[in-house]
């Protein structure tokens, strides 16, 4: 029988999934929008090529995006022990949300600029425009639709994670999932986490397309 304790838990679970979703896209973005600008800035097409710098980050980021979330929650135990002091809880698991967030970002960011009408640039360059300027002034208003819709795509994304991270006691709407609808065979419980799971996505879906379309100056 559904109990007002049961409702407090899952008040919790959404919260402590909101904690582990929003701080790891928003350290995921430190780590990835400067990775992403530095990919399409150096590659052969960009304003300023590089193919030694190009190619790592092109390197670590394929290594990192190869391995699954799981074995890697449990490959940066030590990283998470170090910083957060503990290995489980939803403090801990922005650690390793973040690192699997951060070259994904990455890689969303690197393919929004490279949208951006070489046009537009080379008349900026051709104003006398430094690279810091291109990069800010042109680039990054250029492509802030699609990296917008980047953003609504990697919280839906690190949402998935962080229900994911419920398997080693990550906390939120995953780890609840677990504990009482997987293991004590609660099926309500289960069926009512993955709800507020979907109801979750959908509430960032949704606020984030208005906001581009908004900011969509094309239309």
């Amino acid at each position: 029988m559904w109990t007002s304790d049961l409702t407090l838990m899952m008040l919790e679970g959404v919260r402590d999934t909101l904690l582990m979703t929003l701080m790891s896209t928003l350290f995921g973005y430190l780590l990835g929008l400067p990775w992403g600008i530095v990919l399409a800035v150096t590659d052969k097409s960009g304003i300023r090529p590089n193919a030694v710098i190009y190619k790592i980050l092109d390197v670590v980021a394929n290594i990192m995006r190869s391995i699954p979330f799981l074995i890697l929650l449990i490959l940066v135990m030590p990283i998470t022990r170090a910083i957060v002091g503990k290995t489980t809880g939803s403090a801990a698991t922005i650690v390793p949300l973040t690192l699997a967030a951060a070259p994904f970002i990455g890689r969303m960011i690197e393919s929004s600029i490279k949208e951006v009408d070489h046009g537009v640039v080379e008349a900026a360059q051709s104003m006398g425009a430094g690279t810091f300027t291109i990069i800010w002034k042109v680039l990054l208003v250029e492509a802030r639709t699609s990296i917008l819709v980047g953003v609504t795509i990697a919280i839906g994304t690190i949402l998935g994670y962080s229900a994911m991270a419920g398997v080693v006691g990550g906390g939120g709407l995953g780890d609840i999932a677990m504990r009482y609808g997987y293991y004590r065979y609660e099926t309500l419980i289960m069926i009512v986490s993955v709800v507020l799971l979907v109801i979750l996505v959908q509430i960032f879906q949704t606020l984030g397309m208005r906001l581009s379309v908004r900011l969509d100056k094309r239309k």
